[in-house]
């Protein structure tokens, strides 16, 4: 079993940043992909970001829509990732889930708000 704690939401205004924060615990093995989605009211989830715990070199995917606004990284020492967001925009305004998949298994967090609007 893993767990995963989402933090760092909350309301920002249009052009502002936040950082959200997903520490990992339980069964963490290597080789696994961790990454954030989204879910805006009544719209399907969507992939924001994922990261893979590739040792030196962490191989990192990115939504169309984020490109150039939004950063994934990840600290395996510490089995946290984190989604650095800027210039952010009222279509951002969704639920954020932390996402690990390890072959088979796929587990979510409980989910952190973010809202942006003046």
């Amino acid at each position: 079993q893993v767990q995963l704690v989402e933090s760092g939401g909350g309301l920002v205004q249009p052009g502002g940043s936040l950082t959200l924060s997903c520490v990992a615990s339980g069964s963490i093995f290597g080789g696994n992909v961790m990454g954030w989605y989204r879910q805006a009211p009544g719209k399907q989830r969507e992939l924001v970001a994922t990261i893979t715990s590739g040792g030196s070199t962490n191989l990192y995917n990115l939504a169309d829509s984020v490109k150039g606004r939004f950063t994934i990284s990840r600290d395996n020492a510490k089995s946290t990732v984190y989604l650095q967001m800027n210039s952010l925009k009222p279509e951002d305004t969704a639920v954020y889930y932390c996402n690990y998949k390890r072959g088979l298994s796929i587990y979510w967090g409980q989910g952190t708000q973010v809202t942006v609007s003046s």
